[in-house]
């Protein structure tokens, strides 16, 4: 299977502002790669780029003042099969875990673990441990939070979501990677483009995804509170602790978006020469 992704951006820039993008695919994804990314920006500007210490890809520039539109697209191969699940998957005791593993344990800006962690022992101390646990972390969260983009704002944490029960993307997967934390599992918050393909038709514009990563049995496991079903098509851009360290933009004095739009479809391996 082939996925062609992409977005374009289109900004009123009222003078020259400094920014900070992660908008590109993971290094993780490189080797899917089948027709790179070609980052355009008009006017014509220079980027530097460079791996954070969450190792994502990120650049820097400065948007020159006026209209500035961002554009991108690539194309990536797909197994076609869904997120991988595995039932048996066991929790490690903390002092086994690596120990670059351990900072997907404590509180970060949107996940608030002091605050939830004598909620999500009353809640899942029932539950079993390893996969059955952060499985029934999602459930919950799916089932007691409503979606809906009306309910979006960039300072809601885990601790507003689970007092008010709503939010976006993001909003279910700090507040599963915050149950997870306060559970002793280590989580971390993800986001990238997640395709249609496997689904009925959606009537929401397609946007970019948050999920996030629980450690089972030494390895990372991809989990979605939002869907809550293993989907196809799901391509990682960044990780991080929370969406601090994931923001896709991150300008430093405003700017209006007047355009946003993203695309993953699938094409098929004639329509990858031409993509």
């Amino acid at each position: 299977m082939f996925i062609r992704v992409g977005y374009e951006f289109l900004y009123d820039v009222p003078s020259p502002v400094p920014m900070l993008l992660k908008l590109y695919l993971h290094p993780s994804q490189l080797e899917k790669v089948k027709k790179p990314e070609e980052l355009r920006i008009e006017p014509e500007t220079a980027v530097e780029e460079f791996v954070d210490g969450f190792g994502n890809r990120a650049g820097r520039l400065v948007l020159p003042a006026g209209r500035v539109r961002l554009w991108n697209s690539a194309v990536v191969s797909d197994t076609a099969q869904p997120d991988a699940v595995n039932s048996n998957a066991q929790q490690l005791p903390v002092e086994s875990l690596p120990v670059d593993v351990l900072p997907y344990l404590l509180s970060s800006r949107y996940c608030e673990v002091d605050r939830l962690s004598e909620i999500a022992w009353k809640l899942f101390d029932q539950t079993p441990t390893g996969w059955g646990r952060v499985q029934a972390v999602c459930d919950w969260v799916h089932n007691h939070v409503s979606f809906g983009y009306e309910y979006a704002r960039p300072t809601k944490t885990a601790y507003e979501v689970y007092t008010e029960r709503t939010g976006v993307c993001r909003d279910f997967a700090h507040l599963a990677v915050t149950f997870c934390r306060c559970l002793n599992i280590p989580a971390r918050y993800a986001a990238g483009y997640l395709s249609d393909i496997g689904i009925p038709p959606q009537p929401l514009p397609m946007d970019f995804s948050s999920w996030f990563e629980a450690y089972l049995d030494h390895q990372w496991y991809t989990f979605d509170a939002r869907h809550n079903v293993p989907r196809v098509g799901r391509i990682l851009m960044v990780r991080g602790r929370d969406a601090v360290d994931t923001a896709l933009t991150t300008s430093f004095k405003p700017i209006n978006l007047v355009k946003f739009k993203v695309w993953v479809d699938e094409i098929s391996e004639v329509q990858v020469a031409s993509a």
